[in-house]
């Protein structure tokens, strides 16, 4: 075939053929066998493969597995042809379905961990090879599964008889399909999960049957790298689906201080170099949560007539993905810090987020309650933005794990005007039956007056374009806010 390399799904998930070209000549024949730049554009998954295995065949017939290790793997022939086979042994409700299908060193197969792979020689002297995403050890055996290539359940019709063929001992012992433990759904891993974001994200785990392992600041400081439990997750994070750090500190004034500065660092940018980089040993994408305050908020107003631009020059409403950070303050500062550590790994997602609303203190919650005991708060007006529900952020980044989203960095609020925080004040006064009159809109110095505080961002509105291109959408803030406040405007 000429072109580049074609991908077909299969009745597995995940499980891919890859139709490969083969230059021949007099001399022979030539493949790229495996060219990330060419073949994760065409649909493989965009692994990092870390070992090269080759099994050499003498006879027809000779027959290996079937094996569902604990990593994804990359199999094709470099000589003669095979009958290859596929089990799905993963939990769910595709436990037991089978693919087979003959092939050359024209095809090669990515087969997904979980999913089990055995072949059968259709040629004498046939080279089989693999590509690996973890490196074998002993130890690693102890998470393989295995089923018996003759279980009649599997309706494998064998091109050799296995009675004729060729088949280790080991291979022989294996249990027939019922007596099979699925392999188990890989988890996400939640850091940051007594936070607003980490608490809609557990919850909408567990709404939807998606495994997870959450840690709050107790169980994985992100301070502190030494004491992180990685061993009881798995073994150093291997065979997790992904990594969502929803951990930071975001006490802005706090960070302004000597010991607040130091604890700032150590959380939002060493500690998190250090979670990239295990994320990165062990082969595992990293979701992380940023900030608008990145920015220095000198963004131009939306009714001044003149806007940001991307890279490719359209019109921002807001800050573009591409824009380049310039924080303020030493908490945007050091969440800067980690961006640029995350995007040391390549398998990462960075989400800027701004003005989150979630379960636990919040600013709509304040307000409403400020309204009810009849306060007439005093609310900057010089500071704009859009509101985050966090419900709608852990849809996002569920959305974004789980979709196989290209990596790369997404803005994420919710949707609808740039309004400042005396406007969302008195939307909340307003749905909650109650004046909006009664909010005193005041400058940000009038506010704090002699208090110490962190600069802020004066314009932090983030462009979501480089989201919704990837397909998501998020609801309009008002009424996300109508729904959060449990009432219908009045």
């Amino acid at each position: 075939m000429s072109g580049g390399p074609v991908v077909h799904r299969t009745l597995i998930p995940g499980l891919l053929f890859v139709d490969l070209p083969v230059h021949g000549d007099a001399r022979g024949w030539f493949k790229e066998n495996w060219q990330r730049a060419k073949m994760v554009p065409a649909g493989l998954p965009d692994v990092d493969f870390v070992q090269h295995n080759i099994s050499f065949n003498d006879d027809v017939g000779t027959t290996r597995g079937i094996h569902a290790e604990p990593w994804d793997k990359y199999v094709s022939v470099t000589q003669g042809r095979v009958f290859g086979t596929w089990v799905d042994l993963r939990e769910g409700p595709g436990f037991g379905a089978v693919v087979t299908r003959e092939f050359g060193p024209d095809q090669a197969v990515f087969v997904p961990r979980g999913v089990g792979n055995g072949f059968q020689t259709l040629a004498p002297g046939t080279g089989y090879t693999y590509l690996v995403t973890q490196h074998w050890s002993p130890a690693a055996q102890a998470d393989y599964v295995y089923v018996n290539a003759a279980d009649p359940e599997l309706g494998i019709t064998w091109p050799t008889p296995l009675d004729r063929a060729t088949r280790s001992a080991k291979d022989l012992e294996h249990p027939p399909l019922r007596d099979v433990s699925p392999v188990p759904a890989p988890p996400l891993v939640i850091l940051g999960a007594g936070g607003q974001l980490g608490r809609a994200l557990t919850s909408r785990c567990t709404e939807r049957g998606i495994p997870f392992l959450a840690f709050g600041h107790r169980e994985w400081d992100l301070s502190s790298p030494s004491t992180w439990p990685l061993d009881t997750v798995s073994p150093s994070l291997r065979g997790v689906r992904a990594v969502v750090n929803a951990a930071a500190h975001t006490d802005v004034d706090s960070a302004e201080t000597p010991e607040g500065r130091r604890h700032a660092w150590e959380v939002n940018a060493t500690g998190v170099a250090a979670l990239t980089a295990a994320c990165r040993e062990a082969d595992v994408p990293l979701l992380h949560v940023s900030t608008d305050y990145v920015f220095d908020g000198e963004a131009p107003a939306p009714d001044t007539g003149t806007s940001l631009r991307t890279a490719d020059g359209v019109r921002a409403i807001g800050y573009p993905v591409d824009h380049p950070v310039a924080p303020l303050s030493v908490y945007g500062q050091s969440k800067a810090a980690g961006e640029a550590a995350v995007r040391a790994w390549h398998k990462t997602w960075i989400l800027r987020t701004s003005w989150v609303i979630g379960e636990g203190r919040n600013f709509v919650d304040t307000m409403r309650d400020l309204a009810r005991r009849g306060v007439n708060p005093r609310v900057v007006d010089d500071q704009t933005g859009r509101l985050t529900f966090a419900g709608d952020l852990a849809d996002v980044v569920l959305q974004i794990v789980t979709r196989q989203v290209p990596y790369g960095t997404f803005h994420v609020t919710n949707g609808g005007p740039v309004v400042s925080w005396a406007e969302v004040a008195r939307w909340v006064f307003e749905i909650d039956g109650h004046d909006p009159g009664r909010v005193q809109a005041v400058s940000t110095a009038e506010f704090f007056g002699e208090r110490p505080h962190a600069p802020r961002p004066a314009r932090s509105a983030l462009d979501t374009s480089a989201l919704t291109a990837a397909g998501i959408h998020l609801p309009d803030a008002r009424e996300q806010l109508v729904n959060h406040l449990g009432r219908e405007p009045r």
